[in-house]
């Protein structure tokens, strides 16, 4: 089968590769899907430049997003399955071939069921950014009456929840870089835009909250906006971090003592059954009911792997970016 692959860390440039590699067949338990599409997330080019972790097989394979079709099951999983079109999670997490290939094999849990009106672009997206974002919503408690502030509205993360938090009847409010970012936001159901670059966000959100602060903020970056925590979060509120840039967070320690503030990390490859099952049917649902809305920025083909990585490295695509295979 075809493939893209790396057998050492660096720049894309320098070590992405496409050629054939062996084609896998799948054991007890197992699914083989025929991939239509990958996903790329930031993980994945983080882990490709050996920022997060060093590479620890002799090759990968990258990415754990990917949308297909499963043309052979392992002994145990029922035959019906074959012909069914699924997305994937965790696809590349501790292993070393990633959905980036013709093909993939995985646990059978790890393919879900995707709706025939959703097309594989969308489906390559909802294994990283759909699943934070849901379980960052999840566990952030946003409900009726709630107010909750989105980091980075219109990226693969942030445009997803804020549509988990609108499902869920909070009142949300994003923060973007433009104009063109504010409209995807408030396409995705927004409430209240804050351009970072253009205004000052606490005043904002003190003027939109009328001077209470926000009930929880789920944020991409605690690195680069933790300094805002005491302008934009009421007493007693909560932080939900799936996201750090390089070196140690400097928190607003005394603030967040004296207000009681709860910080919760979310990290989606380290879900517990019970977080993923929620998250999934959360999911599920949604896009049964045509109510999830994927942003997909930008589509490469195969041949296009280095340009592909690239464009999340460089932060040229406001959404996701997604491998045709």
């Amino acid at each position: 089968m075809r493939a893209a692959y790396y057998e050492k860390n660096g720049p894309a440039r320098e070590v992405l590769a496409v050629g054939e590699v062996e084609t896998p067949r799948p054991g007890p338990g197992e699914v083989r899907v025929r991939l239509a599409t990958s996903g790329v997330n930031p993980s994945d080019v983080k882990t490709r430049m050996g920022t997060t972790r060093k590479i620890a097989f002799p090759r990968v394979i990258p990415h754990s997003d990917g949308a297909g079709e499963i043309d052979l099951v392992g002994d145990g999983v029922a035959a019906a399955r074959i012909g069914e079109r699924v997305w994937t999670w965790n696809g590349q997490w501790k292993r070393p071939f990633g959905t980036c290939a013709e093909y993939i094999v995985l646990p059978a849990a790890q393919a879900v069921p995707l709706p025939a009106h959703v097309d594989f672009d969308a489906g390559a997206c909802l294994g990283i950014p759909a699943l934070t974002a849901c379980h960052a919503i999840d566990v952030s408690g946003a409900g009726d009456g709630a107010t909750v502030l989105v980091a980075g509205g219109a990226g693969g993360v942030g445009h997803y929840a804020i549509q988990f938090a609108k499902a869920r009847g909070a009142t949300v409010l994003a923060t973007v870089s433009s104009p063109d970012k504010a409209a995807l936001a408030r396409a995705a159901g927004a409430d209240h835009v804050i351009d970072y670059k253009r205004e000052d966000v606490a005043e904002r959100v003190q003027a939109l909250t009328a001077g209470r602060g926000c009930d929880a903020v789920v944020e991409l970056d605690l690195n680069s906006n933790a300094w805002l925590i005491p302008g934009v979060l009421r007493p007693r509120g909560m932080v939900v971090v799936y996201g750090l840039t390089g070196g140690e967070p400097q928190l607003p320690g005394f603030f967040c003592l004296v207000n009681a503030v709860t910080l919760r990390f979310v990290f989606v490859y380290e879900l517990t059954a019970e977080e993923r099952t929620a998250a999934l049917a959360t999911i599920d649902s949604m896009l049964a009911q045509g109510r999830l809305v994927n942003n997909v920025a930008l589509t490469f083909p195969l041949a296009e792997i280095v340009a592909a990585h690239e464009a999340v490295e460089q932060g040229k695509a406001t959404g996701n970016v997604v491998v045709r295979i």
